[in-house]
């Protein structure tokens, strides 16, 4: 048994792998599977140090039965009857992607996506979550650091850095917590109190951007009492504030009770009620999970008439999900790491690259994870490493339903020997239009 694992190529942040050196170690002294990498000069992990874990390093990878990558794969790399395990993100019908969805359909090739791998409650098993979150709220603090001193107000988060800066997630955090202890002590201008993130969303990607949220000093208050922090006497200024949106508190249903589960699978009877939430949040990290079936939260129509409110004091959206036009209706491209934010003026409706002081500034960067690649990928390929022995040995020359492989993986294999799989035979409608 061979496993290969392909250069990631898509942009030069792209310096993660989906299996690290020491698990390809453990899975070729436990399993005797035997791996090909292919050579890069921006990878986290060094050739070596792949070499020593007993994986070869070359750019033939025709010898490996799976081939393991994170990113999507160029369409004219794809071999014949070979099983690829990647994020295709075409799960949606990306329009861009269509053309390498139909190569690997005409190659009668397998397709595993890490973005259904999941249990039994549909759960996912295989991601990068955390990290996505962890690095956003890093980079996101540094840029509404940034903002505020364009607006003429500065204050702690100026010395906090952007995710590649440090060493070290864990020397990030001891950053960011030396600034919570200066805030603590000094307090910012007053006529910026209170401070509020607003997070929309509560998964595990919401989870790492709370994570090193909560390394400032805050409060956490519920959306309902939102509207009322502001009429306070005593307006807290070592502090900032914290309240997470569910879906409750994000939709409501158009008549009648709001229903989680009906919301699910009749998102049509649902639409936005955050929007008298607006007003009152600073910031706005979106973590939620979107795709053009549900309700935005955030409209073009909306930032235009809310110019007319006084107390419209949004400034910066870190757009964790980065759905084009999506929950966001602003996010109208993907940013990079070095380009991280576009500013959006709500009065003539049009897009500025880069930060400006008025108007909101939106950071849609698609592969935050990149900006955390040694540790992202560690945490990843421990996730990862322990289903690539049954995925190896599986015979993918049976039928669907006689195919012997963990569960786990059957749910994420939307391509079998070229066809779609039952649960994603609504993609046919992709590949037609």
């Amino acid at each position: 048994m061979t496993i290969g694992i392909r250069r990631e190529d898509k942009n030069k942040w792209e310096k993660r792998v989906p299996l690290v050196p020491d698990h390809l170690k453990g899975l070729k002294e436990k399993s005797g599977i035997n791996s090909i990498i292919q050579p890069s000069d921006i990878r986290c992990f060094r050739p070596a140090e792949f070499q020593e874990a007993g994986t070869e390093v070359k750019e033939d990878l025709s010898m490996a039965d799976v081939v393991f990558a994170i990113k999507e794969i160029p369409k004219e790399i794809f071999m014949k009857n070979k099983t690829y395990v990647f994020f295709s993100h075409t799960l949606k019908g990306q329009k861009y992607n269509m053309p390498m969805l139909k190569k690997l359909m005409e190659l009668k090739c397998n397709l595993i996506d890490y973005e259904k791998i999941v249990d039994e409650k549909g759960k996912r098993l295989v991601f990068f979550g955390h990290y996505a979150g962890y690095a956003g709220m890093i980079e996101s603090l540094y840029l509404f650091g940034q903002k505020l001193k364009q607006q003429g107000i500065e204050t702690p988060l100026l010395k906090i850095r952007r995710p590649f800066e440090y060493a070290s997630l864990e020397e990030a955090k001891k950053g960011i917590k030396l600034v919570g202890e200066e805030i603590n002590e000094t307090g910012f201008s007053h006529k910026l109190a209170p401070i509020v993130f607003g997070f929309a969303g509560y998964g595990n990607v919401s989870q790492g951007a709370q994570a090193v949220f909560d390394l400032l000093p805050n409060k956490v208050i519920t959306p309902e009492i939102l509207p009322t922090l502001h009429n306070s006497l005593t307006l807290d200024n070592r502090n900032f504030y914290k309240v997470v949106f569910h879906e409750e508190h994000l939709f409501k249903r158009k008549e009648g009770v709001f229903n989680l589960q009906e919301y699910y699978h009749h998102p049509e009877n649902y639409e936005s009620k955050f929007e008298s939430f607006i007003p009152f949040l600073s910031v706005l990290i979106n973590c939620i999970f979107w795709t053009e079936k549900y309700p935005r939260i955030i409209t073009k129509k909306y930032l235009k008439d809310a110019t007319l409110r006084e107390n419209q004091k949004l400034s910066y959206i870190g757009d964790i999900s980065c759905d084009i036009n999506g929950a966001v209706e602003i996010t109208h491209k993907i940013t990079t790491p070095d380009n991280p934010v576009f500013t959006y003026n709500s009065v003539t409706q049009t897009f500025t690259e880069g930060m400006e002081p008025e108007g909101i500034s939106v950071m849609a960067i698609d592969n935050l994870p990149c900006l955390l690649p040694a540790e992202s990928s560690t945490a990843f390929s421990s996730l990862l490493s322990p289903y690539v022995s049954g995925i190896c040995k599986a015979d993918f020359t049976k039928s669907y339903e006689e195919l012997d492989i963990p569960s786990e993986i059957k749910s994420a294999l939307i391509l079998h020997r070229g066809e779609f799989t039952k649960p994603f035979e609504y993609m046919r409608e992709y590949i037609k239009n």
